[in-house]
């Protein structure tokens, strides 16, 4: 007499149930891929607009030392 299914282990049964979790552990996976890709990317677009800024702001100063520089010229040139 062969024994109940109940009690007999179903190797197909144990393979797709691992299969389950295997899927399970990727979508976890991709998930928690996709959430930090949406972080990085913000961050990313954060720190291009600060180098913006800072370039913009080198800009700047870059002109107020040149300019001051020609005014020291001229007062040189007057004087």
């Amino acid at each position: 007499m062969s024994a109940p299914d109940s009690v007999k282990p179903d190797p197909v049964k144990h393979e797709l149930a691992a299969l389950g979790e295997q899927v399970d552990r990727l979508i976890d996976a991709v998930r928690r891929l996709t959430e930090e890709n949406r972080s990085l990317r913000h961050s990313q677009e954060q720190l291009a607009s600060e180098r913006a800024g800072l370039m913009a702001r080198n800009e700047q100063a870059r002109s107020r030392v040149e300019a001051m520089i020609q005014r020291l010229k001229a007062l040189e040139s007057n004087g």
